[in-house]
């Protein structure tokens, strides 16, 4: 084990919380510094944008461990502080209130911050949507509301109109590409996407920027689009992406290209390492990747302490996600891709359950299901053995 007494991990997420938790499953016994930027101990994001929303869930349910559990683990908790600078050469963290935490292992679980307009933010009833605050701020909104303008149709805007619409709000939802979620899932699962949300009663604006917000009193009124449209609405969200939080560690010495730039052992520099949103890393077989979901952070957190103890082996995940929207719940593994082949091997999306292959460069490189989860499971194989493309196809 490599000799370590101080290790401090900035991001009290479920990366941070993982690699909190390995260390001391690992064996080491030394001191333990969290750093969240939030007041909140760690908590899961996922259902910020669903049963938070919603509010088929109370706040507390969202968190990620109970107490007894947390104060198991011997962590001195600095919550409701960010880290402001790093300085790798003197191994040191500055904190926004001038405490400065020595290391000798560092743990970078920063995660992403949500992309703003560039105005309008200013007005009240205008959101974004990262943390609990934002998703409690949010539904406070929607129910005090009547329309609800939602800007971007990737996973959380579209969750968001769902969860807006079953609260009986009229949405709108627009986004400058063709459909819902194309760039992450590719055309054909766009345009299951869209027929969803408008079977749902979402007034659908694909192809349509957005311009501007227009405020009375202080509060936004109106969304101007490209088409020289004009949305009422009582409420914005603003879903339009995330950039990983890494503006405290410019100067630092680390490589910040998109994200936290690691080896295939998530080590960033010696005595650091970065997991989750954060942490871009070289996969040996796909590359450069940097992967927003949920199992990757705890899978990431978990090789990222092993790597900081001597006992790193490169990250060779399996990526999986999922999204639930109204009745629908889609599954995948691997990294599906816009310009990737798909096709459907079981069910039929007329019926709606089915599951579909991926492929880029002859063979398989995701899977995924809608309403059919077994299904996804079972074709899990094809990713992982990365299956020729037309051999998979035969034996699906």
């Amino acid at each position: 084990m490599t000799a370590l007494s101080d290790v401090v991990v900035v991001g009290a997420s479920a990366a941070g919380l993982t690699a909190a938790e390995t260390l001391r499953r690992e064996g080491y016994s030394g001191r333990l510094t969290m750093v969240g930027e939030e007041a909140h101990a760690p908590y899961d994001r996922p259902p910020l944008s669903k049963q938070v929303l919603r509010g088929t869930w109370e706040p507390a349910r969202v968190a990620l461990r109970g107490e007894d559990a947390l104060a198991g683990l011997d962590v001195e908790w600095l919550l409701g502080r960010t880290a402001t600078e790093l300085d790798t050469g003197a191994r040191k963290v500055t904190l926004s209130d001038g405490q400065v935490l020595g290391y000798d292992g560092l743990v970078i679980a920063t995660g992403v911050a949500p992309r703003p307009l560039p105005q309008g933010h200013e007005l009240a009833g205008v959101h974004l949507l990262r943390t609990l605050d934002d998703a409690l701020a949010l539904r406070q909104g929607l129910l005090a509301a009547k329309s609800v303008v939602v800007i971007g149709a990737g996973f959380l805007g579209a969750e968001a109109a769902a969860a807006a619409r079953e609260l009986g709000l009229a949405v709108t939802m627009v986004d400058p590409l063709p459909a819902p979620m194309i760039r992450q899932l590719g055309a054909r699962m766009g345009e299951l996407l869209a027929a969803l949300h408008v079977r749902h009663g979402v007034d659908l604006r694909t192809g349509i920027g957005v311009t501007g917000l227009v405020g009375e009193e202080g509060r936004v009124t109106k969304v101007e689009l490209d088409d020289g449209t004009v949305v009422p609405a009582d409420v914005v969200l603003v879903a339009i992406g995330s950039v990983p939080a890494v503006g405290w560690l410019a100067g630092s010495g680390l490589s910040l290209g998109n994200g936290v730039e690691c080896d295939e052992l998530c080590q960033a520099a010696p005595g650091v390492v970065a997991a989750g949103d954060v942490a871009s890393w070289a996969h040996p077989d796909l590359g450069r990747v940097r992967v927003e979901h949920r199992m990757n952070a705890t899978e990431q957190g978990t090789a990222a302490a092993k790597t900081l103890l001597g006992k790193g082996s490169p990250f060779l995940p399996v990526p999986y996600f999922w999204t639930d929207q109204y009745d629908v719940k889609i599954q995948a593994y691997g990294l599906p891709s816009q310009d990737a082949e798909f096709e459907v091997v079981a069910g039929d999306p007329a019926e709606g359950r089915f599951a579909a292959l991926y492929g880029v460069g002859g063979h398989v490189t995701a899977a995924l299901s809608w309403n059919l989860p077994k299904e996804a499971r079972a074709l899990r194989r094809h990713v992982v053995q990365r299956t020729p493309w037309q051999e998979a196809l035969s034996v699906s």
